[in-house]
C-alpha cells in the first residue's frame, strides 16, 4: 500500500477524522497483438523503452529499473480533490504472466489517501484463424496472434475532511465508486490504446480495433460497458 497526494479545500474544513472510507474496483479487459507470443513478450519485457511514452499525458517518473511514480491526474467531487501519485512496480514475467504492484514513492508525503494496486496480465497465443474479421486486413499478418488479458484489483482508502464526512455515507460511497470507476476507465483505456498503437506501429503491423472494456464493481456485481472517455491531450 502506498500513500500520497494533496487536495484543495480550506484549512478549517480540511480537519479529518481518523476512519478512512474504502472504495474497491475490479477491472477485467483484454487486447490483441498481431504477432506471436515471443515477439509480444520481448516488447513487454523492455517496458523501459515504451512505458513512459505510452503513459503520456500522465507523468511517469522512473524510480528504479522496474518501478515508476505515476501522477494520474486531478479527480474529486463536492469541492474535494486529490491528485493521486502512486508507485508501480512492473515485475518481470513469470511463465507468460506479468504482475504490477504498488511500491512507495521516494519523498512522497502522505496526504489523505492510500492505494493498493494489484494487476496480473497474461499472454495467450492463438491461431490467427480464430480471430474474426481478420481477412479484412490487406497487410500480411503472422500465423498466430497474442491475446493480452488482465485483471486489476484496486483498493483506495480516502480520509475525507469533516465537511465531506457530514454528508450521508451512502452518498459518499456511491460518489466515490463513480469517481474511482472514472479514473480506472480513463487510465486503462488510454494506456491500452497507446500501447496497442506503439507496438503495432513499431512492428509495421495494422492496428486492431479495440473492444469495449469491462469494469466490475466488487460486492455489487455491476457490469459497466461504457467506453472510456478521452481526456484532452
Amino acid at each position: 500500500m502506498v500513500s500520497g497526494g494533496d487536495y484543495s479545500t480550506t484549512e478549517e474544513s480540511a480537519q479529518t477524522v481518523s476512519e478512512p472510507t474504502r472504495f474497491d474496483s475490479q477491472f477485467i479487459d483484454c487486447m490483441e497483438m498481431y504477432a506471436d507470443l515471443a515477439t509480444v513478450s520481448r516488447y513487454f519485457d523492455v517496458h523501459q523503452e515504451w512505458f513512459r511514452r505510452c503513459a503520456h499525458p500522465m507523468q511517469a517518473e522512473l524510480i528504479d529499473r522496474n518501478s515508476y511514480a505515476l501522477i494520474i491526474g486531478r479527480y474529486g467531487s463536492f469541492g474535494y480533490e486529490v491528485e493521486p501519485k502512486i508507485g508501480l512496480n512492473l515485475l518481470p514475467q513469470d511463465h507468460g504472466v506479468y504482475r504490477i504492484e504498488t511500491v512507495p514513492v521516494p519523498g512522497n508525503v502522505p496526504a489523505g489517501y492510500d492505494v493498493d494496486f494489484r494487476a496480473a496480465m497474461e499472454l495467450v497465443e492463438i491461431p490467427i484463424s480464430e480471430r474474426q474479421g481478420i481477412a479484412a486486413w490487406a497487410a500480411p499478418l503472422p500465423d498466430k496472434i497474442t491475446r493480452v488479458q488482465w485483471q486489476l484489483d484496486l483498493t483506495v482508502f480516502i480520509q475525507f475532511p469533516r465537511f465531506i464526512q457530514a454528508l450521508p455515507k451512502s452518498l459518499i460511497q456511491s460518489t466515490g465508486d463513480r469517481v474511482l470507476q472514472q479514473v480506472v476507465r480513463q487510465v486503462s483505456g488510454r494506456l491500452t490504446r497507446k500501447v496497442l498503437e506503439d507496438f503495432h506501429q513499431t512492428h509495421g503491423l495494422p492496428i486492431p480495433k479495440r473492444a469495449k472494456p469491462r469494469i466490475f464493481r466488487k460486492h455489487e456485481h455491476e457490469l459497466d460497458l461504457q467506453p472510456p472517455s478521452e481526456p484532452n491531450e
